[in-house]
């Protein structure tokens, strides 16, 4: 058995990791979004944030594929594909940041985005305006940042359509395919910045399973009709992990 992998399997808190990413998942197969925003906050309490952002990409890459094809179908590949263009250019300032700061700032950072969301869609937060062409490029351009600074570009892009008049089924095939193709670009910038490790890299391996097994379960007991629901199911549990992740408790 490779080291790597050996202390991958003795790694420190794996078990509950291994129920967090499962409920990540399910969570991103009814809604489109929240594997990040449920996943980082409780893997920073167990690694340092590179090695968190390392599993969750490698997971994140395998975890949706068996329903990439539908998202495509459904959603608006154009608007993805602007959201992506901006990000890919954003995406090393925010890395710079996350290589600049302490662990400490990560997890706090973490956390106060992934309650954030819940918070201003709860609250009523609606975005009515155009979804034009630049409004997307800026939401990506953010989603560039606050994803290479603390792992989540989850939150410009879900308070773009989640606060927006668009169906919950073009919300939820937007938001999977844009987190897909932002885990590649992560990925590919971690490589050309020589910081991919094989622990984590085992790890992410480690996570697919119950990250696909998530994933599946959460999309097969998706209803459209009970929109409001799954929304607050999904804003309920991202902030659930959020709270109970600050270093406050510790």
């Amino acid at each position: 058995m490779p080291e790597a992998l050996s202390t991958a399997l003795g790694h420190d808190g794996l078990l509950w990791l291994l129920l967090t990413v499962f409920v990540a998942g399910m969570v991103r197969g009814f809604s489109g979004f929240g594997t990040a925003m449920i996943f980082l906050p409780v893997a920073a309490k167990f690694m340092e944030p590179v090695w968190a952002l390392i599993c969750l990409t490698v997971m994140d890459i395998f975890g949706p594929i068996p329903l990439l094809r539908k998202a495509w179908q459904a959603g608006e590949p154009r608007d993805v594909a602007r959201l992506g263009v901006a990000t890919l250019l954003c995406l090393p300032l925010g890395l710079a940041l996350l290589f600049a700061v302490p662990a400490e700032v990560f997890r706090y950072a973490v956390s106060a985005l992934a309650v954030l969301v819940p918070v201003l869609l709860v609250a009523g937060f609606r975005y009515r305006g155009a979804m034009s062409p630049p409004v997307m490029y800026g939401a990506g351009a953010l989603a560039g940042i606050t994803g290479g600074a603390a792992g989540l570009p989850g939150p410009p892009v879900v308070l773009l359509y989640a606060a927006s008049t668009k169906p919950v089924s073009i919300m939820r095939a937007n938001t999977m395919m844009y987190l897909f193709a932002f885990d590649i670009m992560l990925l590919g910038w971690l490589a050309l910045k020589g910081r991919l490790e094989a622990v984590p890299i085992w790890l992410g391996l480690l996570f697919l399973v119950p990250a696909a097994l998530g994933n599946i379960t959460g999309a097969a007991i998706f209803d459209p009709s009970r929109e409001k629901v799954y929304r607050m199911v999904a804003y309920a549990v991202v902030f659930t992990a959020a709270v109970t992740s600050l270093p406050i408790w510790e």
